[in-house]
């Protein structure tokens, strides 16, 4: 995909489990792009009093304003799904992201194709040193830099 010129979505999801049936989707947050232009963002999370495992509340303690609120993770995917249209997703190819978005007809692809690396457990804190970025705890958004300081 030339991703100079097409619209595309960047997305994270963080989930409880790593299997779909037995997990949650604590957040989603994706970025829709022109090219390298961003046209508009998509940050959801699970309520905070849903989540059966109180420990990852840490985890999700920021900008707790800046994220839409859900009761389950079917309403967070029917929400995206709207959101996305049919527009392609890259997506980390780790072991969860695939399995959780199997019910979208979305194209996906692994972002990291286009960064030159191969998935790892340690991928955002390489891509972070790789690309001199700043951390941060939107994983989206170290992903869209990266991918600026790339093309």
């Amino acid at each position: 995909m030339d991703l100079n010129n097409t619209k595309y979505i960047i997305l994270e999801l963080i989930p409880t489990s790593l299997n779909p049936e037995k997990g949650l989707i604590i957040q989603l947050s994706a970025l829709k792009l022109e090219g390298l232009k961003l046209l508009d963002r998509f940050d959801y999370r699970l309520k905070e009093e849903l989540n059966p495992y109180p420990q990852m509340l840490e985890m999700f303690s920021y900008d707790k304003d800046s994220f839409t609120y859900k009761d389950t993770k079917e309403e967070i995917l029917n929400d995206f799904t709207k959101w996305a249209e049919d527009l392609p997703l890259l997506i980390l190819d780790n072991q969860y992201t695939p399995k959780y978005l199997a019910s979208l007809s979305n194209q996906q692809e692994s972002i990291l194709k286009y960064l030159n690396e191969e998935y790892q457990d340690d991928i955002i804190e390489k891509i972070i040193n790789k690309y001199n970025l700043e951390p941060s705890n939107y994983i989206v958004d170290l992903l869209y830099e990266a991918l600026i300081k790339e093309l």
